[in-house]
């Protein structure tokens, strides 16, 4: 039993995690019903330019519970099934953190990470149930429990939805829920297709089913939120609502595209003087604990005797800009965010890291000579097979995945370089244009930079980790400075 700790400040945490959910909200200019969630936005902090590091569910999911990219924690994938990635060891997620500090910490729903002890909820009840009302009910029962206790909480409640369910078009739609969820449905033929990916029959399906799950998603946060103000501890609780990932689509989800990492992020701090405002500023998912430290009075030190444990977390609180709607200068917030994504499935081998700007982004495709894989989700997706389906045989050329064709989404050269404020879409890669020449080398200088810092075995010399061969180089082995292995000029030094 943890022990009972009555003195400390009610400073809680409620983590509201969305599943497969990008912009998707009538709060950020979608055609969807979300009034509830929109009603939140407005007395809250909507941030306008938010990414994860990492556009694949477990791996999000690290991230925000360690605040350290997946090169870092060592969940460089999906947990569950065979694929089985967990986090090292060594490393420390704010459920650890939290419960040592003396707050009563809870899961309820979708879990996902490992291993299991290194995420010690005091409160575990994992769930693959889409009913929001069931999950308010059972947080319901995690508020009073804390004001019985006198202890601050701490609890993560993961949505399922709006993920897609184990059915070829289907986000869980023609299941019972409680009825206090009302079904909101959409016509195909009045949706919005995003441009990032076709406007076909099958799509407009898909996301008219897509947008079902959403708008059910909406009615269980306004029951959670009700079930906080009615336990009286809604004016000491900070509460974040995000999503792990982008929309579970080809071009967004898996990919490091913008569809896939730019995500919805709204945070109330009730004890802001200022509410209902946008914050432009840059954040990423590795900010997140540290803020929750920030925001609890509470300071993690890493284990600087653990082998291999980074010294210290990869980001920053944003507290302290919460209530800027207004650009800051970069020497006060940074104006730029790293990414990391290496599996998705453990047979979805694809490691890349990008530098994002807020006008250019460098993607570092480590592995380009391989193809870029499907997810099993996306390739069973109906979406996909009208996709392959949209021209007359022999003309499979001409295929596209939104804009782009389906032979660059499948073949990417090593590395590309996007102006997003002309190629929002991230479509025309400049990469190989002279006059991008010294910015290419630049954003890729930073990016190494980061890379070494963060101790990533991803950052290659001649088709080799240069982590993993250190001690040769420092005892004088010579690498050529190139990425990958050149068969036609294999020699180091003739």
């Amino acid at each position: 039993m943890t022990e009972k700790l009555p003195s400390l400040p009610q400073k809680n945490i409620l983590l509201l995690i969305a599943d497969d959910l990008g912009h998707n909200l009538g709060c950020y200019g979608a055609a969807v019903k979300t009034p509830n969630i929109d009603a939140f936005a407005a007395q809250s902090v909507l941030f306008t330019h938010a990414f994860t590091s990492t556009a694949s569910c477990s791996n999000s999911r690290s991230v925000i519970y360690t605040g350290l990219h997946t090169h870092q924690n060592g969940q460089f994938g999906l947990a569950g099934k065979q694929h089985h990635f967990v986090i090292f060891d060594q490393i420390k997620t704010s459920p650890a953190f939290f419960r040592e500090q003396g707050y009563l910490t809870a899961l309820i729903g979708k879990m996902h990470v490992g291993h299991e002890r290194s995420y010690p909820w005091e409160i575990k009840e994992e769930s693959g149930s889409r009913d929001g009302a069931w999950m308010a009910d059972r947080a319901g029962g995690v508020f009073e429990r804390a004001k019985e206790e006198e202890r601050p909480f701490f609890l993560t409640v993961g949505y399922i939805d709006p993920h897609r369910a184990m059915t070829r078009s289907g986000f869980g739609n023609d299941l019972s829920y409680d009825a206090r969820i009302k079904d909101v449905v959409y016509e195909p033929k009045d949706i919005e297709v995003p441009e990032y990916i076709n406007n076909i029959d099958e799509t407009r399906f898909e996301f008219s089913e897509y947008y079902r799950a959403i708008s059910r998603l909406d009615q269980g946060i306004s029951l959670i939120l009700d079930k906080l103000q009615a336990s009286g501890l809604a004016d000491d609780t900070l509460v974040v609502f995000l999503s792990d990932n982008g929309p579970p689509f080809l071009n967004s989800k898996t990919t490091l595209y913008d569809a896939g990492i730019h995500l919805l992020f709204i945070v109330r701090n009730p004890k802001a003087s200022i509410k209902g405002i946008e914050n432009p500023n840059m954040i990423t998912y590795v900010d997140i604990f540290p803020t929750f430290q920030d925001w609890a009075g509470k300071t993690y030190t890493p284990n600087l005797d653990a082998p291999h444990a980074p010294k210290k977390l990869a980001g920053q609180s944003f507290l302290p800009i919460l209530e800027k709607s207004s650009l800051l200068p970069e020497d006060i917030w940074k104006h730029h965010i790293f990414g990391s994504h290496t599996f998705h499935e453990s047979t979805n081998y694809w490691p890349t890291r990008i530098l994002r700007t807020r006008r250019y982004k460098y993607h570092r495709n480590v592995a380009w000579r391989l193809d870029f894989p499907f997810s099993a989700d996306l390739y069973g997706s109906l979406a996909w097979d009208g996709i392959r389906h949209s021209q007359p045989k022999g003309k499979e050329a001409d295929i596209k995945v939104g804009q782009r064709k389906l032979r660059d989404y499948i073949f990417r050269p090593p590395e590309e370089l996007y102006d997003l404020e002309n190629d929002v879409l991230e479509i025309s890669n400049l990469a190989s244009k002279e006059e991008y020449r010294e910015l290419l080398l630049e954003m890729r200088r930073k990016l190494e930079e980061w890379q070494e810092e963060t101790l990533d075995p991803w950052l290659y010399r001649d088709g080799v980790s240069k982590r993993f061969i250190q001690h040769h180089l420092d005892a004088g082995m010579i690498v050529p400075e190139r990425f990958d292995l050149d068969l036609d000029n294999v020699r180091v030094r003739d």
